[in-house]
């Protein structure tokens, strides 16, 4: 499984067939693997968050969430494959667990929330075996009790439902104590199976433009984001674009 570097932070190479057949050789092996995506607002807030930047260059599986990284890593010379939408990577393990017998955990959400997930899935593959779910309000004093809960669950993969940088540090937190084969953090995704928010167009996903949509969708809440961290991303790439640029050149002035 090779790796290229995109702006000091590392993705695999790996389309969704390729990332799932990983996937499932992690459960197999039964030892505890952290998958995370990256996206635009990930690689801005590492810069400014040492600790996510650690969690996310230690664990075992990192895709590329949105188009955008797909373009900045042809740009700049290390071209990826594609991205893996965290969203459809999610439906496709459930569905995987669904045909196997995997056992999934859902973690996250509100509590009506988080039951229909389990209810839609369920309905989609009726031979779904679920090992638990819980909503994602808590005290810190009860997340050990959370994390032994879903141990003795004896989960195949967790699903955890929070926002970044929230669910990377729970689970890099607790992966030792909670003993899951496979952890994956789906920020959103739960609001989107259950049908509170919905995803843009396919037209929209494929140049990029989910983020806009999401904008529409709650204006309140992600313009801010979004304002924060585009501009910044795209001034990162063409400083990164300059930087290669002129270190080519050295190079064939040194030769």
């Amino acid at each position: 499984m090779s790796r290229v570097l995109i702006m000091g932070c590392a993705i695999d190479c790996l389309d969704m067939d390729e990332t799932l057949a990983h996937i499932e050789q992690f459960v197999k092996k039964g030892t505890p693997r952290q998958h995370v995506v990256v996206n635009v607002a990930k690689i801005v807030e590492m810069r400014n968050d040492p600790e996510l930047r650690e969690i996310v260059s230690s664990c075992d599986l990192i895709n590329a969430d949105g188009m955008p990284l797909v373009w900045a890593s042809r740009l700049l010379g290390n071209p990826l494959p594609c991205r893996v939408a965290g969203v459809d990577l999610f439906q496709d393990l459930v569905k995987l667990c669904a045909e196997k017998g995997y056992r999934p955990f859902f973690f996250g959400a509100r509590e009506w929330v988080v039951k229909k997930v389990v209810d839609k899935f369920k309905e989609r593959h009726p031979q779904l075996e679920v090992a638990g779910y819980r909503n994602g309000y808590y005290s810190q004093e009860e997340e050990r009790g959370i994390a032994e809960m879903i141990r003795n669950s004896k989960a195949d993969m967790l699903f955890v439902g929070f926002s970044s940088p929230m669910k990377e540090k729970f689970l890099n937190r607790w992966m030792d104590t909670m003993k899951v084969p496979f952890c994956m953090g789906v920020g959103g995704s739960f609001d989107i199976i259950a049908g509170m928010t919905k995803r843009a167009a396919v037209w929209m996903q494929q140049c990029g433009m989910e983020w806009f949509y999401r904008i529409l969708q709650e204006p309140r809440r992600m313009w801010k984001r979004y304002a924060k961290t585009n501009p910044v991303f795209v001034w990162l790439v063409v400083r990164e674009y300059f930087r290669l640029k002129a270190q080519r050149r050295k190079l064939r002035k040194a030769a």
